[in-house]
């Protein structure tokens, strides 16, 4: 892994020699990656009545900012000894993370991080050039004051961000922000759910090429048709701020998958 793309969260390291819990071990997982280090935010939740629910939110965070390698596998012995907590609640988190297509089961492996192919990168892209411009259209006419500066500030704040972990952040609230006027919660699950497939790649890829001024640029085009009130241009920017961004991040991963 990368050193460069681990966030500042804190790493709980997980040595699973000599551990058994009171359940029996799943001999369905991986043990060619035993005593590997896990990195994730733990949090003992021994009392919580929401262990489920921290479990998930760390391990899904974990993913997302790449502290966790594609193909890495969750042990759910070593992961439920971190959190202090039984495997029941492990399961459930890991199960919602197959639903939301960030972890993948696999024979003789269990579940491990989802990796995304060429083909997949690329649907997801149209996806997201098609719902976030409709979430633009629909925005604009009741964006106001307020909602304009505060998208302006997350423009600002990203534009002068030096680590990539914030890359992805801002530009997450940069646009969401800008979408939420629409009043359309529907939109943001769904565009939510695409970025948390893609902001591990799209972290890797501002780092390493151009992406962060060519992104700036089409955020400040993005943002003065919204103040202008213009729907239509807004939402045009935006469909070709998602497939510029598609082209941009399929050459990275190609030449990337090309060399290994």
């Amino acid at each position: 892994m990368d050193n460069s793309y681990i966030g500042s969260n804190i790493k709980a390291t997980i040595n699973n020699a000599g551990y058994r819990g009171a359940e029996p071990v799943d001999v369905s997982e991986d043990s060619s990656n035993q005593g590997k280090s896990m990195n994730f935010k733990a949090v003992n939740v021994a009392q919580s009545k929401s262990a489920t629910e921290i479990v998930f939110d760390s391990l899904r965070q974990a993913i997302i900012m790449g502290e966790m390698e594609d193909g890495e596998p969750l042990r759910q012995e070593e992961i439920a000894k971190a959190f202090n907590t039984s495997r029941i609640p492990v399961r459930e988190a890991i199960a919602r993370l197959e639903q939301l297509g960030l972890v993948e089961a696999r024979r003789y492996k269990g579940a491990v991080v989802a990796a995304i192919s060429i083909e997949e990168f690329d649907e997801i892209f149209d996806l997201r050039a098609v719902v976030e411009s409709d979430a633009m259209r629909r925005a604009v006419p009741l964006m106001t004051k307020a909602s304009l500066a505060e998208a302006r500030s997350y423009h600002v704040a990203f534009a002068a961000a030096t680590e990539p972990e914030e890359w992805t952040a801002l530009n997450r609230k940069f646009h969401c922000c800008l979408y939420e006027a629409a009043n359309s919660p529907n939109y943001l699950k769904v565009i939510n759910g695409l970025l948390d497939r893609l902001d591990r790649y799209l972290r890797a890829q501002l780092s390493l090429t151009d992406g962060m001024e060519r992104a700036t640029q089409e955020h400040e085009s993005i943002l003065a048709a919204c103040e202008a009130g213009d729907a239509e241009h807004a939402a045009a920017l935006t469909y070709d701020h998602a497939q510029d961004a598609k082209a941009s991040l399929l050459n990275y991963l190609k030449q990337k998958r090309e060399k290994t």
